[in-house]
């Protein structure tokens, strides 16, 4: 298969694209006009006062270093491209939103849960001391120094940011269609069947996002809808050898 970027399908292509500017935008702005875009675009929990509704669709185009961008733009081109050429561009379009949205929904709720668990064991004005001031005791480079209030304050206003809950969900798709399907590794250059390319990048993506501050319940959540969201469409070919 040709793998030019004017050969790619659609989706895949705009979406590395868009992926890659927006990475590119971030340091430039950053580093010329001082403007954080993760904190801008970056998806704070609902309780925070920095979270903003359009942050729901916008950190699936933010990434925390070019090492999280490299590795989650190779997994959606080496199994995004073959997915919407079987799919065509409209459900592969809506297949990548459905899991990205579903990984920040997951994502949400546990931090919900854990919000609420630490809540209970401090008084109310505590909580809402944390809601209203501690954004800006995190951009001074500081954090409260009771455990509880540090806990809290992380929860509340930590942004997520990444597009890995929807390329996971891209890749559980792949391994689910393509299962027997032979592929060649490029280190080792050894073949290897799809089902188990499939869960070596995904053990790979997580053990490379284990090394900073991420949403590794988006991964799941990414998963557990693009599951759902195929079985839902069982009508299609789900096995290719």
């Amino acid at each position: 298969m040709n793998t030019r970027l004017a050969d790619m399908p659609p989706v895949v292509k705009n979406l590395i694209i868009i992926n890659v500017l927006m990475f590119l935008a971030k340091y430039a702005l950053g580093g010329v006009f001082g403007v954080d875009l993760d904190k801008i675009l970056g998806l704070f929990f609902f309780k925070s006062p920095q979270f903003r509704p359009f942050q729901i669709v916008t950190h699936m185009f933010m990434h925390g270093s070019l090492l999280h961008l490299a590795f989650n733009m190779f997994a959606l081109w080496m199994f995004g491209r073959i997915i919407e050429s079987v799919w065509g561009a409209k459900r592969f379009f809506i297949y990548y939103f459905a899991t990205g949205l579903g990984a920040a929904l997951l994502q949400v709720i546990v931090t919900y849960i854990r919000f609420l668990a630490i809540s209970k064991r401090l008084p109310e004005e505590s909580v809402q001391m944390v809601i209203n001031e501690g954004y800006q005791i995190l951009m001074n480079g500081q954090n409260y120094s009771n455990a509880l209030l540090g806990k809290l304050n992380l929860l509340t206003h930590i942004a997520t940011i990444g597009a890995s809950g929807a390329v996971f969900g891209v890749v559980l798709a792949f391994g689910m269609l393509f299962p027997n399907t032979q592929l060649m590794l490029m280190f080792p250059p050894i073949p290897i069947k799809a089902k188990y390319a499939a869960v070596l990048m995904l053990v790979l993506g997580i053990m490379l996002d284990f090394r900073g501050n991420v949403a590794h319940f988006a991964h799941l959540g990414g998963m557990i809808f693009g599951y759902i969201l195929i079985r839902y469409w069982k009508n299609q070919r789900n096995m290719f050898y």
